[in-house]
C-alpha cells in the first residue's frame, strides 16, 4: 500500500483528503505545521508528499525545496491563491503538480494516480536511452549528463523520457499533458513551460541557448537527435 503524507494547516481540508484517499486504498498520514511534516517524512517516508504552501513553522515552498536536496519524492503543492505567479513558484521549488483551494478530492485523487503510475511505469522500449552525453536509463530511472548524475522531479523525469522516447519530434504542450497523464489531462499547459525551464537548467550548459531539449516556435518542444 502506497504512503502519503498530506500537510495542511486546516482540519477540514486532512478530514477531507484522508477520507479520500483512504477510499482509495492509501496509507494517510497526517502534519498540520512545517516541523511536523519534516519530523513524519522522516517517520514514514512517504511514496507522496501533498504539500500546502501556507504552513505555521515553516512554509510549503520552503519544505519542497528543503525535501528536494535529499529526496525525489513526487510533491503536489496546495493553495489558496489562484495567481499563476504561485502555480510557477511552487513547481520551481520542486514541485510536480499544483491544486489551487478549493478542489475536487476526486481530482487530487486522480492527480496522486496519474503521478504514482509515472514513478511506477516500466520501460515500454530500450532500458537506456542515449542521445550525446545524454543518457535515461529506464530500468533505475537514473538520468546522467557526461557520467554525472541528474536528479529530476517525477515531472520532469516523465516529460523528458517521452521527449527521448522520440528524438526529433515536436509535441505540443497538451500532447505533454495527455503523454504523462494517460487518461483525461490534469494540469494546466503553463506547467509543461515551467518543467521544461528547470530540466534545462539541469541538463543545459547555457539553458537560455538549449542544445538538447529545444523549443519548436508556436507549437512546443523536441528533444535533439542524436
Amino acid at each position: 500500500m502506497k504512503k502519503i503524507l498530506v500537510v495542511d494547516d486546516e482540519s477540514s481540508i486532512l478530514k477531507i483528503v484522508d477520507y479520500a484517499l483512504s477510499e482509495a486504498d492509501y496509507e494517510v498520514h497526517l502534519a498540520q505545521d512545517g516541523p511536523g511534516a519534516e519530523f513524519m517524512f522522516g517517520q514514514v517516508k512517504p511514496d507522496l508528499v501533498i504539500l500546502d504552501v501556507m504552513l505555521p513553522g515553516k512554509s510549503g515552498l520552503d519544505i519542497a525545496r528543503d525535501l528536494r536536496v535529499t529526496s525525489d519524492v513526487p510533491i503536489i503543492m496546495l493553495s489558496a491563491r489562484g495567481d499563476e505567479v504561485d502555480r510557477i513558484l511552487g513547481l520551481e521549488f520542486g514541485a510536480d503538480d499544483y491544486v489551487t483551494k478549493p478542489f475536487s478530492p476526486r481530482e487530487l485523487v486522480s492527480r496522486v494516480k496519474a503521478i504514482l503510475r509515472r514513478v511506477e511505469s516500466t520501460p515500454a522500449d530500450k532500458a537506456c536511452i542515449e542521445v550525446a552525453d545524454l543518457s535515461i536509463d529506464t530500468l533505475s530511472r537514473q538520468v546522467k549528463l557526461s557520467d554525472q548524475p541528474v536528479h529530476l522531479t517525477t515531472s520532469e523525469y516523465g516529460i523528458l523520457l517521452h521527449l527521448a522516447r522520440h528524438p526529433g519530434q515536436a509535441f505540443s504542450r497538451q500532447e505533454i499533458l495527455e503523454a504523462l497523464w494517460d487518461e483525461s489531462p490534469v494540469g494546466d499547459e503553463r506547467a509543461i513551460d515551467v518543467h521544461i525551464h528547470n530540466i534545462r537548467e539541469k541538463i543545459e550548459e547555457d539553458h537560455k541557448n538549449p542544445t538538447y531539449l529545444l523549443t519548436v516556435r508556436g507549437y512546443g518542444y523536441r528533444l535533439r537527435e542524436s
